[in-house]
């Protein structure tokens, strides 16, 4: 077990966007997040990076237990060391190169030596299809091209586990169908990976287990295969109904 995080609750004001959220993640697992837009998996994602403080949690990650409200700094920075995080709309520097880009965080977090990290991201970029893409700016990459980059950047420094916020939602669907090879791929590899996404086939043939969850709560987990071929809440069989529909009406 990398991880497992018991009671995750997080409001914004008077809203109450995760309702003590348990999620449960094992070596080589990639588990899809699926579920209504503002049903709270962004959020927890967030939480679990700690790129958003929760109000209420523990977690157990690599070994090592934390109380997700006394966190020390350190604490999270180690963490994040071991973690990666793609986010949806790429967040790459806009006035680094692609290859500036992956070895930033190699040689401020990890201390690399310079050299060294140029190779590593030179050899990274490589693997996501971006070799030949080095040397150009975000500006001058497309959107799919810069999220290989972000996917680049968040591997380079072989984490322990990969979260993926919706990762091709800002893409059309050819660019990304780009990236959901790349995540096949480093699926197929055995990457540990937290995925949140509205790509079904994915979820679907990718994914070892899905997590559904609205208003904030999971209202159903388990095993991909028994997710989708023998829901057991009638709320999931719904959701799976109309996303087979909604697919259907953009073929």
């Amino acid at each position: 077990m990398i991880l497992r995080a018991e009671g995750i609750r997080k409001s914004f004001g008077d809203a109450e966007v995760l309702r003590g959220i348990d999620i449960e993640v094992s070596k080589g697992d990639v588990v899809a997040v699926l579920g209504p837009s503002g049903s709270g998996k962004t959020t927890l994602l967030r939480c679990l990076n700690y790129l958003e403080a929760a109000d209420a949690g523990v977690m157990y990650f690599s070994g090592e237990h934390y109380d997700m409200t006394a966190i020390s700094k350190k604490e999270i920075a180690g963490i994040r060391k071991r973690t990666g995080f793609v986010f949806q709309n790429f967040n790459l520097f806009r006035n680094k190169t692609a290859l500036e880009n992956v070895t930033e965080g190699l040689v401020t977090a990890r201390k690399m030596p310079k050299k060294e990290a140029a190779e590593k991201a030179e050899a990274t970029l490589a693997k996501v299809g971006m070799a030949g893409w080095a040397s150009h700016y975000p500006s001058e990459l497309s959107g799919g091209q810069q999220q290989r980059v972000a996917i680049a950047r968040a591997i380079a420094c072989d984490p322990e586990i990969v979260y993926f916020d919706e990762p091709t939602s800002a893409l059309d669907p050819e660019l990304a169908a780009e990236v959901l090879s790349v995540m096949r791929m480093l699926a197929e590899e055995g990457m540990t990976m937290v995925v949140v996404t509205h790509a079904m086939d994915f979820a679907r043939n990718v994914s070892s287990r899905v997590i559904f969850m609205e208003h904030g709560a999971v209202v159903e987990a388990g095993d991909t295969k028994e997710f989708f071929s023998s829901p057991k809440e009638e709320r999931t069989r719904i959701f799976l109904r109309k996303s087979a529909d909604a697919g259907e009406k953009m073929i």
